[in-house]
């Protein structure tokens, strides 16, 4: 038996062999170190190399080289653990200061709204017994207490801009630290060592504002550089411009700032803003980053108005920065916007007067920017696809940036409209411009016109109704031949030319006529990048990617059901198969936005199986008690705008190709909202299915009760704690119900049945039942058919059958059972498929 210890140090180790300790010399050591570098577990055959090589080694035997391998890696892996659980202390140590911090701030909070109840009943109580005193000259206002504001004299010089610039300095740091806000906590955020931070959105107070503290692995400096680029980490930022740059005796500095931000939809025109930033050190060494808008109240200098934008006020915001002790930084963010919500349809004002909104899309926008960046550094890596995160982030925001140029479509970037064709739903924008078709490589292939000159954008906004924008979005991504027109696809791409050589890659997962690509990435936060190569479009070699392939450059964001007030986008681009990272890119895709002020409560957790969408009572309430009542009435606005490469003098074609594509994508996306509603699945209206057609919950427990009756056993192992229809939809084996017509098509499937099928719920009744079967199998089933109706089942041999994509599916067994209703009359035929798999 053989033991190991090892000295403190580094160049004295001792190994005991039989008995004996044996010392390593430095030399020894240092042979033995740069193996391990090179090869941390080397092999019985390399430690022979080893010694045969290194003459020094020559009196240690492989036995206890091993075992100097055994320790070092022991080493190594208490090192990192130790590396670890400081980080992890060091976290929790900030974590714990910014905790105390905020319950100092809630305990003044408490004082001050415990004095302003006391000082309003005493003033109730004195208005019973005397008549108002209109003498006095000071108004207290309501959870303030400030004198009516006395501004004192301001004007464009650089005395007054420093005037202008610690008001604004002041008037922040009580948002940030102080009470000047009342802040709630955000729904759904909980603070906590792996959370993203303190996020808090205000309660009463004009505008929107939103407020969050975290930790950062960046040192201040570094964070307020990152900060200051907003175009960088704020998707909806268009440009910001410095116009002039001051510098104060205070080592300050003041900037003057021309900012625009992009409408998220087609309804509503975008913003723009006329800042002052200040930046200046605390005494404490804190680092401050402080804007605000400038308006004629504060008689600084002014900026004209812009066309096509509405100017939106910016209260005093911004960031404080404090080092942290151990590296990096804490840090506190407020924004605090009036966007001028007036200036939008009623029915958007929602977007413009949410501060969860806020909250999600600028200040969590900005701490998981800073995240992102920390962790890009401490753990440098190259993805998949050949790649650093920086060029993958820096791809998204090519696709976000014009996705949302297409959604604007500003005069100052070429677009100009063409003329309606009498109904307004869909609208059109060209756009020939040399900056905009600059670096576009027009080389089409397969009998498309060789060159193009023009881009068109077909845009459209929908208002949504009952179906949660995650849930929709998911499908849109996993289903694309739902709606998507593969000549059109074929189309677009046809304006990348291909590469000379195919890229190797591995075959990923396939949905609904698509494969996606094992090249997926995350950028930030619950936002991924994927490949995806559209099926049925030229050939498909699983080990390469070949020039002539469909490939899209896919960008997808907001699919968690939890995240409250998320925007759920899917943005996509043709790509060939060089895909470099300069490589021109016309984005098209979907934005949803939720509208609902209910959106401020917490989302239940919802999926996209049937068992957790159909349940639904009469009175539109989930039988499973989950609030679904308030998400039965959830509302979102549905941007969509595709853009075409064309050659102008095919404009009209063009045109008239683009409002119809965008027509059927707008009518399939209604169709599936409406069969993906709470209120609406499995209802007529969702699948048009014939008068009679029961819930789902109910269609389940006859389809058990049948099965039961016939066949004298259960189908489920039913456990009380879920719902029938939960239990059916997750069965392990294939559950399909088909109509009793003379041509019987599937009016339900479970989980596994349409996983067989490769359809979905939307599509499943365009499946007639002799479809899925051979010429034998269709003859073996309709001879047998008969035996259903009359003594209630049959069962059929292992076969073949075929999905809706024409796959030849193998079964074990399969049995089918008429389905009665309580009145024991025939509702419909279930078959059940038992261990199916494809050949």
């Amino acid at each position: 038996m053989m033991a190991v210890t090892s000295s403190c140090k580094e160049g004295t180790k001792i190994a005991m062999d039989n008995g004996k300790y044996v010392r390593y010399t430095p030399e020894q050591v240092e042979a033995l170190e740069r193996l391990y570098h090179e090869c941390p577990k080397p092999s019985s055959m390399r430690r022979q190399q080893l010694i045969r090589e290194c003459p020094i080694l020559s009196n240690i035997e492989p036995k206890q080289i091993k075992v100097w391998f055994q320790n070092r890696r022991c080493r190594e892996k208490q090192r990192k653990e130790a590396s670890r659980l400081q980080a992890v202390n060091r976290k929790l140590t900030a974590m714990n200061k910014l905790l105390m911090e905020e319950n100092d701030r809630l305990q003044k909070q408490v004082s001050q709204l415990v004095y302003e109840n006391s000082y309003f009943r005493q003033q109730t109580q004195n208005t019973t017994l005397a008549t108002t005193d209109t003498s006095c000259e000071s108004v207290v206002t309501s959870g303030q207490h400030h004198l009516t504001p006395q501004h004192p004299p301001r004007d464009a010089s650089p005395a007054g801009l420093l005037s202008i610039a610690e008001e604004t300095l002041t008037e922040f740091l009580s948002k940030a630290t102080g009470t000047a806000v009342e802040w709630v906590q955000m729904p759904g955020m909980k603070p906590g060592p792996d959370s993203i931070g303190i996020v808090a959105i205000s309660h009463g107070r004009s505008g929107v504002a939103a407020r969050a503290c975290g930790l950062v692995g960046l040192d201040p400096t570094r964070v307020a550089e990152i900060l200051k680029d907003r175009p960088s980490w704020y998707r909806d930022c268009r440009a910001v411009d410095v116009i002039n740059v001051l510098s104060t005796g205070n080592g300050g500095t003041i900037e003057l700032l021309y900012m625009q931000l992009y409408a998220p939809t087609t309804l509503a025109p975008a913003r723009d803003f006329w800042l002052l930033r200040y930046t200046s050190v605390m005494e404490d060494g804190s680092l401050v980053v402080c804007e605000r808008s400038l308006n004629n109240t504060q008689n600084g200098p002014s900026m004209p108005p812009a066309a096509n934008f509405v100017r939106a006020e910016l209260l005093p915001s911004g960031y404080l920065i404090r080092p942290c002790e151990g590296g990096g930084s804490i840090i506190h963010i407020v924004d605090h916007m009036d966007l001028e919500p007036w200036s939008v349809p009623e029915v958007l004002r929602p977007l413009y007067e949410s501060s969860t909104l806020l909250a999600q899309q600028t200040t969590m926008a900005a701490l998981r920017h800073l995240r992102q960046i920390s962790q890009e550094i401490s753990q440098p890596n190259v993805t998949g696809w050949g790649r650093r995160p920086a060029a993958l982030r820096a791809l998204s925001q090519k696709l976000n940036k014009g996705f949302n140029e297409a959604v604007n479509g500003f005069a100052d970037e070429g677009w100009s409209m063409l003329e309606s064709d009498g109904v307004d739903d869909v609208t059109l924008l060209v756009n020939s411009s040399p900056s905009k078709m600059m670096g576009i490589n027009l080389s089409y292939g397969n009998g498309f016109p060789s060159m193009g000159n023009a881009i068109l954008c077909a845009k459209a906004s929908m208002l949504l109704q009952n179906v949660p924008p995650a849930i929709l979005l998911r499908f849109l991504r996993e289903h694309r031949s739902e709606w998507a027109d593969s000549g059109i696809d074929a189309y677009s791409a046809a304006a990348v030319k291909a590469g000379p050589c195919g890229l190797p890659v591995a075959r990923g997962g396939s949905f609904g006529g698509q494969v996606i690509l094992p090249l997926a990435h995350t950028i930030e936060h619950e936002e991924f990048m994927e490949v995806i190569k559209l099926e049925n479009m030229g050939h498909y070699r699983e080990d390469m990617i070949m020039p002539g392939d469909i490939f899209l450059l896919q960008l997808c964001s907001g699919v968690d059901e939890n995240a409250v007030g998320t925007c759920a986008e899917l943005t996509f681009a043709p790509i060939d198969a060089s895909f470099s990272d300069d490589a021109p890119i016309i984005p098209s895709g979907f934005r949803i936005i939720p509208l609902d002020s209910g959106m401020d409560a917490s989302s239940p957790n919802r999926t996209l199986d049937l068992a957790s969408t159909l349940e639904v009572g009469a009175a539109g309430n989930r039988s499973t008690g989950d609030n679904s009542g308030r998400n039965g009435s959830t509302k979102s606005v549905m941007t969509i705008a595709f853009q075409f490469v064309y050659e102008i003098h095919l404009q009209e074609n063009v045109a008239t190709m683009a409002r119809q594509y965008v027509r059927s994508i707008i009518a399939s996306v209604q169709r599936v909202a409406l069969a993906l509603s709470p209120s609406n699945f499995g209802s007529h209206a969702g699948f048009r299915t014939p008068p009679g057609t029961p819930e789902a919950q109910t269609l389940g427990r006859w389809i058990c009760q049948s099965y039961r009756c016939y066949l004298g056993v259960e189908l489920l192992e039913y456990e009380g704690s879920e719902s029938i229809l939960k239990t059916l939809w997750h069965h392990t084996d294939a559950v399909l119900c088909c109509s009793l017509k003379a041509l019987p098509v599937f009016t339900f499937a479970n989980q596994a049945g349409l996983d067989m099928l490769e359809t979905t719920l939307v599509a499943l009744q365009d499946i007639s039942l002799e479809k899925i079967f051979d010429d034998n199998g269709r003859k073996a089933l309709f001879a047998e058919f008969p035996q259903v109706m009359q003594q209630g089942f049959m069962c059929l041999q292992g076969g073949i059958c075929l999905s809706s994509m024409g796959r030849p599916i193998s079964y074990e067994r399969a049995v089918a059972w008429k389905v009665v209703n309580d009145e024991e009359n025939a509702h419909c035929i279930c078959f059940m498929f038992v261990n199916w798999s494809f050949v």
